[in-house]
């Protein structure tokens, strides 16, 4: 048998679908991946002390160092997405290879490129002062991470989604 809906019914579903904030939809990925971005950035002030013994709080904000927030924040994602929905789906194929991506990209392309700029600004250090190029401002050197802060970023970001999902 049919069932028949009311006006009443009808606009008591409406209004208990619609009395949730729909502003900032709580989406445990996302917030997730934010989540451990934050978290690598802010331990990267006490990994620089630990290692340098001198606070910088430039790290916060700067690529390069222990973690990788880059690795947290696309492992978040993807683990996160493989607990919600699955590992099955499309989104968690596309979370992965993203994943793949930016961790291969940090600990290889990105390292290399801040290797080469720390040479290239120790070449110009030499240069004489009258040489046109002696005058011109470093290249950021701390561009990539090494493998092990790879592996730490991506750990950070694996107990960051774990933590989002046994707390939603």
């Amino acid at each position: 048998m049919d069932e028949l809906m009311t006006a009443a019914d009808a606009s008591s579903r409406f209004r208990s679908a619609s009395s949730q904030p729909s502003i900032i939809p709580f989406n445990v990925p996302l917030l997730s991946a934010f989540l451990a971005l934050a978290l690598a950035q802010f331990l990267k002030l006490f990994t620089t002390w630990f290692k340098e013994k001198r606070w910088d709080s430039r790290r916060m904000l700067g690529s390069g160092g222990m973690p990788s927030s880059h690795s947290a924040t696309v492992t978040a994602l993807a683990v996160a997405i493989g607990l919600q929905e699955g590992t099955g789906g499309p989104a968690f194929a596309i979370a992965v290879v993203l994943a793949c991506v930016v961790m291969y990209d940090a600990s290889g392309v990105r390292l290399h490129a801040g290797r080469q700029a720390e040479l290239l600004n120790q070449i110009v250090c030499e240069l004489p002062p009258e040489h046109p190029v002696s005058n011109v401002r470093p290249l950021r050197d701390s561009l990539g991470h090494t493998p092990l802060q790879v592996v730490a970023g991506a750990m950070l970001g694996f107990m960051v989604a774990l933590f989002m999902k046994s707390s939603s």
